[in-house]
């Protein structure tokens, strides 16, 4: 009797253990899946703002074409970048592709430079107004994705959520980086 006491205690003893080692699990699965879904939740901010910041380039271009008809290279690269960034698939595409986007835009301001009845005009002026404010909203948005990508990555490398990472196929995301060189200067802004 005493050795059936004994093999129930252990049945016992190792039935706690895969129950406790079972929550184990659940619990950092559900953390992980949080991580994940904050990821994609900052993601989708960060296209929101990059949708945005797309549909002002066309009239920023269109109110600057009649005042700067001799910089038809300068519109023509806006509208290439704008295009390839609108086509971007992955975080990696939109990082270089906005970066682009970026440079062309700068590019673009300093254009602007030369023409004081443009920089005089309050639609463009305006339309400035709101791209510079999308640009801060894009800056916000992606530091809050980069934050996200961060501590979904930590959980996905660290030990023991990495066990469970790899048996569920939870991966690492790419950070949404600086590719132009312009955007690491500081921007000059005139008026």
């Amino acid at each position: 009797m005493a050795g059936l006491g004994a093999m129930m205690m252990m049945f016992l003893l190792l039935g706690g253990l895969v129950l406790v080692a079972a929550v184990v699990v659940i619990g950092i699965y559900n953390g992980l899946v949080g991580g994940r879904n904050q990821v994609d939740n900052a993601w989708s901010q960060i296209d929101v703002q990059l949708k945005r910041r797309h549909d002002l380039i066309p009239n920023l271009v269109e109110t600057a074409k009649g005042y700067m008809q001799h910089e038809r290279q300068t519109f023509e690269s806006i509208t290439q970048a704008r295009s390839q960034a609108m086509g971007a698939k992955n975080v990696a595409e939109a990082s270089k592709a906005e970066g682009a986007l970026t440079d062309a835009l700068s590019k673009f301001m300093l254009v602007v430079e030369n023409y004081p009845d443009l920089k005089a005009n309050q639609n463009f002026l305006s339309l400035q107004e709101t791209l510079t404010s999308t640009e801060n909203k894009i800056a916000f948005a992606r530091q809050a994705y980069n934050d996200a990508v961060l501590t979904y990555n930590n959980k996905t490398q660290m030990f023991p959520s990495n066990i469970v990472a790899g048996m569920f196929n939870f991966t690492k995301r790419d950070f949404f980086e600086i590719e132009s060189p312009a955007e690491r200067e500081v921007p000059k802004v005139k008026f």
